[in-house]
């Protein structure tokens, strides 16, 4: 390279300090430490962790002939009565499902007014449960 092209590469330097600034030109590990460099590789290792945890909620697994999301599987569906075994997907029966673990048909049928029996452990037999009036 002749003079003229140094000359060149510094009046460009200079006309992008002026412009952006003077971090700009600065050789990048004029800044760099020891700790910068913990602290770089400690937000690598969580970017990964939490690309991994994405990847494997994202992971399909065979199940009878369909691929089902591993994410879905870990899910415990509260939509089966365990009084009468019926699964439920009416939107009025999650409020029971949560706290009875029953539908609402078993809450207006064993519950409803008995709620103290109900929640110290009692439950109508399989026979009862299979002669509703609803």
């Amino acid at each position: 390279m002749t003079e003229k092209d140094y000359n060149f590469i510094a009046k460009v330097e200079q006309a992008i300090g002026d412009k952006y600034g003077e971090e700009t030109i600065q050789n990048p590990k004029a800044n760099w430490s020891e700790e910068k460099e913990k602290e770089y590789l400690e937000q690598i290792k969580k970017i990964q962790q939490k690309q991994r945890k994405i990847s494997e909620a994202k992971d399909k697994i065979e199940v009878n002939g369909f691929f089902i999301s591993k994410k879905l599987l870990n899910k415990d569906s509260k939509r089966l009565c365990l009084v009468c075994e019926t699964y439920s997907f009416d939107g009025k029966d999650d409020l029971y499902m949560n706290k009875y673990d029953c539908c609402f048909g078993c809450y207006v049928q064993w519950v409803e007014n008995r709620e103290e029996r109900w929640e110290s452990g009692w439950r109508p037999t399989k026979e009862n449960a299979s002669k509703r009036v609803w």
